[in-house]
């Protein structure tokens, strides 16, 4: 019998059989896709165990509020479990435009757009915004979802050192004066958990005539007053040309959205792809983000509690001799600078009942890997003492180096 060969099958088959994953999952120590079986919260069920969680985004603890469950409830009740089209055509709900409203004020802008995730916002206008002739500026440790979106855009990418401005600087002078230039960064780096240098960006996007635009998906809900990000942080929301954020973290639902100018706002509509050809976000969605947004201005106290938290888990996990960087956030950083070792400590730690997620090559560099523990504001301090306690055990167990003797 004649063999065909199959290009596809060959590179998938060699995958299964070659992959780090497959090795990982032959050791025993694979920790992706694992199933929970209850709600979002600082507890939740695996296989049946109870396990604490410091592995979500959930930073205010919203996902399973009552407010917000039954607003989600209502918005079934009245408009149904879909759109059935594009917010172009047929989906645009008055829900959809409220929410803009809401949150273009929320971040001091003229105008917002509601994108069906956070990963297409950054997709549809990054693409859209810069052409042929213009220059994109990213930070190296910048979220996949906007590397993406210069891959998609016809304009010239480039990136400076992290949070490096004498490397955005030399960037900024040796790009043409002619041309677009828009800086794109995270607000806070979703796997080191430090703060963007927005005072020092905006201000050589001043000098150099450059735009910027921030990725605030870890910041809002967490920086700022009343949680309105990391440009409200620094009082620079006049100096932000564009502010991106999501939904799937402090906001309790799914989708994004991207707030700017009246004029920059209505060039996204009718240009971005990835709105025009994409379902419009679940009237749930819509309506648990509109409940979540009053949360945050009603309930101060959620966002003091994060950051009293935040402090707490930081001296603690210093004091066990941790390496965890430069965080000032509820994400922190445990850099373990081993591939294996990180796979292992993520599995010894979930054996100990703490689910944590671990960061590896190519995510980071292989000596960056490290394991993202992160807050809730719904966490006790007990919870984040047995955490600690268990994660000094394993790495005591596995060798993890540490910076200092344990206080």
């Amino acid at each position: 019998m004649e063999h065909h060969e199959n290009k596809l099958q060959d590179k998938v088959g060699l995958y299964a059989k070659n992959s780090r994953s497959s090795a990982v999952k032959a050791m025993g120590i694979y920790p992706y896709f694992r199933p929970i079986e209850s709600a979002q919260d600082t507890e939740v069920i695996i296989n049946g165990e109870k396990v604490l969680m410091f592995g979500s985004n959930s930073y205010l603890g919203l996902t399973n509020h009552p407010l917000i469950k039954e607003a989600s409830k209502k918005a079934i009740d009245k408009y149904g479990t879909g759109c059935a089209g594009s917010r172009f055509l047929n989906g645009t709900l008055d829900i959809h435009v409220e929410l803009e409203n809401k949150l273009a004020e929320f971040v001091g802008k003229e105008a917002a757009i509601v994108f069906s995730t956070g990963f297409q916002v950054n997709l549809g206008v990054i693409s859209a915004l810069a052409g042929r002739s213009d220059y994109l500026i990213f930070d190296e440790y910048n979220h996949a979802s906007i590397i993406d979106g210069g891959r998609l855009s016809f304009a010239k990418n480039f990136k400076f050192k992290h949070n490096d401005m004498s490397d955005l600087e030399r960037l900024l002078q040796s790009l043409p004066k002619d041309g677009i230039k828009l800086i794109v960064i995270d607000g806070v780096f979703s796997m080191e958990g430090d703060i963007a240098n927005l005072p020092g960006i905006t201000t050589l996007a001043e000098k150099y005539n450059a735009n910027v635009m921030v990725d605030d998906a870890h910041g809002l809900g967490v920086l700022g007053d009343h949680g309105r990000g990391t440009a409200a942080h620094f009082g620079l929301e006049n100096k932000v040309d564009l502010m991106m954020g999501t939904f799937s973290k402090s906001l309790a639902s799914l989708g994004g959205f991207i707030a700017s100018d009246n004029n920059t706002i209505d060039y996204i509509k009718h240009n971005a792809r990835s709105l025009i050809f994409s379902a419009s976000i679940t009237p749930a969605s819509a309506a648990s983000v509109l409940a979540a947004l009053e949360i945050l201005k009603n309930e101060p106290e959620r966002i003091s509690r994060l950051r009293h938290l935040t402090k707490y888990a930081i001296e603690s996990i210093k004091a066990k001799g941790f390496d965890i960087g430069a965080t000032e956030t509820p994400i922190i950083p445990i850099y373990i600078r081993d591939d294996a070792k990180t796979f292992t400590f993520t599995n010894l730690l979930f054996l100990e009942g703490v689910f944590v997620n671990p960061v590896v090559s190519p995510a980071v560099s292989g000596e960056a890997s490290l394991i993202r523990f992160s807050l809730m504001a719904t966490h006790t301090e007990k919870q984040i003492d047995f955490a600690v306690e268990k994660m000094y055990k394993v790495a005591q167990k596995i060798n993890v180096p540490l910076l200092t003797h344990p206080v």
